[in-house]
């Protein structure tokens, strides 16, 4: 279960979940790249690591900044010659419901959090080829999976996350690359004024970490969703329900409408390998017998 040896970057460690993040890979035996905005809470953390004994590195940033990123990677690689695992712990919020929200605000949260994700994993992602090993967390959360009021932008972004998390798996997998998503609950500063005080005080962000054990060790998996909180674990899916085969008559609409418990019935339900077992189950219930795919992947 040690990460000894390994060599980890934690976007957004010099504060809240980032920074019980970089903490808890230091524990574990990694070499810590604690990237933040601000190079005095950065190193803060690089400190408290070295004070338990640990490696670190601060590296500040924009996960924006594709130049910027760049930069973190390249000495991340100039001072330990490798990446094995990239957390990407870096967000934002700008809460408000859809109606007074402005697409300047919207814009800025998909930015950091699914563009930020995007630029972070790109420029670790030849490194993780070449090595033939590397792990990948995207923070997602219970406001892409499920929705909550007044974050739209947010939840878009984690929810984005999801489908980039589960193509980078596919596209990684025979590289040794494995990508997940993390889904927190922790008090932050994010989530002070969104959560309640008293259930604050039971959602330390210590308490989330642990789970970067299962996703980032040796024995990872890959396209989990692990969602953690106040020291509990469990994971989310995305699902596809068996269905009903209408047809094409003109009145399939009220068809469909009529037979709607079937199509939306959960007995026998699917975690789809990949997104195309849609058009293939499709074509097989309508007795097409052609491939889904115009070429084999």
């Amino acid at each position: 279960m040690s990460l000894e040896g390994r060599i980890a970057i934690v976007t957004g460690a010099g504060g809240g979940l980032g920074r019980a993040h970089a903490l808890y890979l230091a524990g574990k035996g990694a070499r810590v790249v604690v990237n933040d905005l601000s190079d005095t809470a950065a190193r803060d953390v690089v400190a408290e690591i070295g004070a338990q004994g640990g490696k670190a590195l601060a590296l500040t940033g924009s996960v924006t900044d594709e130049a910027a990123v760049a930069r973190i990677v390249g000495s991340t690689m100039d001072a330990w010659g490798r990446v094995d695992i990239l957390v990407n712990n870096a967000g934002i919020l700008r809460d408000k419901s859809f109606a007074k929200m402005t697409m300047d605000d919207f814009r800025l949260v998909v930015d950091v959090h699914l563009m930020g994700a995007a630029i972070a994993s790109k420029a670790v992602w030849e490194i993780m080829r070449g090595q033939g090993y590397g792990r990948i967390v995207m923070t997602t959360s219970s406001s892409g999976l499920y929705g909550n009021f007044g974050q739209a932008n947010y939840g878009a972004a984690k929810m984005a996350l999801v489908g980039l998390m589960q193509t980078l798996a596919i596209e990684g997998e025979k590289y040794g690359i494995r990508v997940n998503c993390l889904a927190p609950t922790a008090a932050t500063g994010m989530t002070e004024g969104v959560l309640s005080p008293a259930s604050l005080a039971a959602l330390d962000p210590a308490l989330v970490s642990p789970g970067l054990l299962a996703l980032v060790g040796e024995s990872a998996p890959t396209r989990t969703i692990l969602c953690a909180g106040a020291g509990h674990f469990a994971t989310a899916h995305v699902t596809l329900t068996d269905g009903v085969q209408i047809g094409d008559g003109a009145d399939a609409g009220e068809t469909l409408v009529a037979r709607w418990g079937e199509a939306t019935d959960r007995a026998g339900e699917i975690v789809p390998a990949y997104g195309f077992v849609q058009a293939e189950r499709e074509l097989a219930a309508a007795k097409v017998d052609v491939p889904a795919l115009a070429v084999a992947r």
